[in-house]
């Protein structure tokens, strides 16, 4: 088993598949924990009650940031905006679902004028969107 003088081994040319599994892997898993909180939209802080979990994007969200904004998905709109366009918004989004996210510190007379054109416009159930209760 002695090599003679000058002689080379061959070289292994395989590619060692065992660790590209294993950062894939890692990749994977770090997506999967982050994916749920990629949720993007305006920043409120939601008032503490019990609730079912918000389905992502099944319905139209209006949101009330802390300082009366009103934004539909993620699009800034006056009050008046939101009282002439919501009707057509509704309609175009059909049956889905609108959801009403509020910040804890909006005086309850916004929401309710925003809850108003709601009703106005026809739609039977508003969800509004609370921050789960820790247990």
């Amino acid at each position: 088993m002695a090599r003679r003088r000058g002689e080379r081994t061959p070289l292994n040319a395989e590619i060692n598949v065992v660790s590209l599994i294993d950062v894939m892997m890692l990749l994977l898993v770090i997506f999967m924990i982050t994916a749920p909180m990629m949720q993007g939209g305006v920043d409120v802080q939601l008032p503490k009650g019990e609730a079912r979990a918000l389905e992502p994007k099944s319905g139209l969200v209006v949101t009330i940031d802390r300082k009366g904004n009103v934004f539909v998905d993620e699009t800034r709109m006056t009050f008046e905006e939101f009282s002439a366009a919501y009707t057509a918004l509704s309609e175009q989004r059909g049956k889905r679902g609108v959801y009403l996210r509020a910040d804890a510190s909006v005086p309850y007379g916004v929401v309710a004028r925003v809850l108003g054109v709601m009703v106005k416009a026809g739609t039977s159930g508003v969800g509004m969107v609370v921050e789960p209760e820790k247990p």
